[in-house]
């Protein structure tokens, strides 16, 4: 079975691979490689994985569905992250939350019409102290309010329109 990962991946799946003496260790940055790749996890990289490290499929499997950062189906082109652990939802994550899913016209767990936004109402962004956290992609923005979180959809429909 071929998976159509990048070349480059498939380099830094080569490099990866021997520092671990137990094949089996290297599923988890494996499954991270492919995921930068693909944009997600689907059946057929867990099956791939899982033939490269010698291992039955349930076994790259449980690790996926263990961890919540795998996703196992395609997201929307950006990724927003709202906490809603006890801090940021005391300081008003879930009015962020609701924010974010009418202003691009969708709920969490899901992605706008558009695809172009995937929201999602995550545990702990480790930032406890500066609450509501929402992380777009990979970068985290802190004591976001209605009003800051307007800005970052002002901003994010901004980058939208200037790639079409």
């Amino acid at each position: 079975m071929n998976l159509p990962l990048k070349p480059e991946t498939l380099a830094a799946i080569e490099r990866v691979i021997p520092h671990y003496p137990q094949l089996r260790s290297a599923t988890l940055p494996m499954l991270h490689l492919v995921q930068e790749d693909q944009g997600y996890v689907s059946p057929e990289a867990v099956e791939w994985i899982a033939a490269r490290l010698g291992l039955q499929p349930i076994n790259v499997q449980e690790v996926v569905t263990f961890y919540p950062m795998f996703r196992q189906q395609p997201i929307g082109r950006r990724h927003v992250k709202v906490c809603r652990t006890l801090s940021c939802a005391l300081n008003g994550s879930y009015k962020v939350c609701e924010h974010f899913e009418k202003e691009f016209g969708t709920h969490v767990g899901h992605s706008s019409p558009d695809g172009e936004v995937h929201i999602e109402f995550v545990e702990c962004l480790a930032s406890c102290g500066s609450g509501p956290v929402v992380m777009i992609d990979d970068d985290l923005h802190e004591n976001v309010d209605t009003a800051k979180a307007a800005a970052l959809v002002a901003q994010l429909k901004a980058e939208a329109a200037q790639r079409r």
